[in-house]
């Protein structure tokens, strides 16, 4: 099975980003071996439709379940229209969120836990953010 998760960063013991259509990276999932791939989030500077996109290009990687922190409605609708689950988890890492959601741990949702546009931040702070996030991963490969 494949599940996509939003990501703050690129390895499994990434903290899940708390926004589905503006997080930094979608890491997908292989549960059967835990191999995984990381991508670019190319709509998280989209003014409008990022939700929608992110729907549509986690579906265009055949996962069949999404872990996310918070998920608006454009988005839950794409996604339960074409049968994706979707599930929130906010505090964990992607590994320990894959294992909870393997374990019956986490429950679906059905719909939005968040209005429209939630996530947008000005472009300035998100670019800090990446800076710091940057800084943080390299500190702990060393």
């Amino acid at each position: 099975m494949k599940i996509a998760v939003s990501s703050c960063g690129i390895f499994l013991d990434s903290p899940i980003d708390p926004r589905f259509g503006r997080c930094d990276y979608f890491v997908i999932v292989d549960t059967i071996d835990m191999s995984f791939e990381v991508f670019d989030n190319n709509g998280e500077d989209l003014t409008q439709g990022a939700g929608v996109q992110s729907a549509q290009f986690v579906v265009s990687k055949r996962a069949q379940a999404v872990i996310t922190g918070h998920i608006g409605p454009n988005a839950i609708r794409a996604l339960s229209a074409v049968g994706v689950e979707v599930v929130l988890c906010q505090t964990e890492s992607i590994k320990d969120a894959i294992e909870k959601y393997q374990k019956g741990l986490l429950e679906s949702v059905n719909g939005a836990s968040v209005r429209d546009h939630y996530g947008m931040v000005g472009k300035s702070a998100r670019e800090r953010m990446k800076a710091l996030k940057m800084a943080d991963e390299a500190n702990k490969r060393r």
